[in-house]
């Protein structure tokens, strides 16, 4: 074989090896989990009751059965009732890149919809309202004014944590934000006294006091500091399953199958707020 023949034979296996990967790296999540028959849901350990572990080590919550609920529509939608559930977990900081990477190929947890995250992900259809609340000690401060000078904590790397912020500097309110690594540590510092107050999405911090061992010795504020709209997540720019995502979620609330999720997951004496049933009745009116 010539020089040249050598060198164009190795140009067109560059190209064709390039070829490849390129496919590879732009393949739709469709066609991958189509390849591979399994369905990656990323799920959060310890954000009852939308994404959680429960006593059996398995992946549980309202996001999580939402995803279910998509997964029904994949298998329904690609003819393939084989399709497999992989849970991966993940956190925080983590989420993003994981979504992005294609190490999950949805997010299931509380995830607040903003244009920053936009930049890294897509999002589906609104699943759920929720906002920042704040829980105290019962015998500690009676409001936020009269966290001044004390320790506050907060999931680092959260929109919680960004809106905390933005409070207490609206209130002209000197206080020291502590990072915490999960929920349960949160509530542990203040019943310990390390932290005067934990500030996260309200319904949260309900059902860590709801499950709590004394329950009485713990005040939730009735106030909400924001709204946080939640929805799963998606890679970016996957309009196909993007579309897929929607119409499942936009037929289960226009059957009203919705409620039976949450009231699975939050306590029945909690009904839904007009907010969050005006969320369903608009979603549900894009099923048509």
């Amino acid at each position: 074989m010539s020089s040249r023949h050598a060198l164009r034979t190795l140009a067109a296996l560059l190209c064709v090896s390039w070829l490849f990967a390129s496919g590879a790296a732009t393949a739709t999540t469709l066609a991958v989990i189509t390849n591979t028959g399994v369905v990656k849901l990323g799920f959060r350990e310890d954000a009852a009751p939308f994404s959680y572990r429960d006593s059996r080590g398995g992946a549980s919550g309202y996001m999580v059965d939402l995803c279910h609920h998509v997964v029904a529509q994949l298998k329904a939608d690609l003819q393939r009732s084989d399709l497999a559930i992989e849970y991966v977990a993940v956190n925080a900081r983590d989420r993003f890149d994981a979504v992005a990477s294609g190490r999950i190929h949805l997010l299931c947890g509380p995830t607040t919809v903003t244009l920053n995250r936009r930049e890294q992900i897509d999002f589906s259809l609104f699943t759920f309202v929720d906002g920042a609340s704040v829980i105290f000690r019962e015998d500690g401060p009676r409001n936020l004014e009269a966290l001044a000078g004390h320790r506050i904590g907060v999931r680092a790397g959260t929109t919680t944590q960004a809106a905390l912020d933005r409070t207490l500097t609206a209130a002209n309110l000197k206080a020291t934000l502590t990072p915490v690594r999960d929920h349960n540590d949160g509530i542990k510092g203040v019943m310990r006294g390390e932290l005067s107050a934990y500030f996260a999405d309200r319904s949260i911090l309900a059902r860590l006091m709801e499950n709590h061992e004394n329950p009485a010795s713990l005040r939730l504020s009735k106030r909400f500091f924001t709204f946080e709209p939640y929805a799963l997540g998606l890679r970016r720019g996957d309009s196909e399953l993007r579309l897929l995502v929607d119409r499942a979620l936009a037929n289960l609330f226009r059957s009203g199958r919705i409620e039976r999720i949450l009231f699975n997951h939050f306590s029945r004496r909690v009904q839904p707020t007009e907010l969050l049933s005006n969320l369903y009745l608009l979603n549900g009116m894009a099923a048509r």
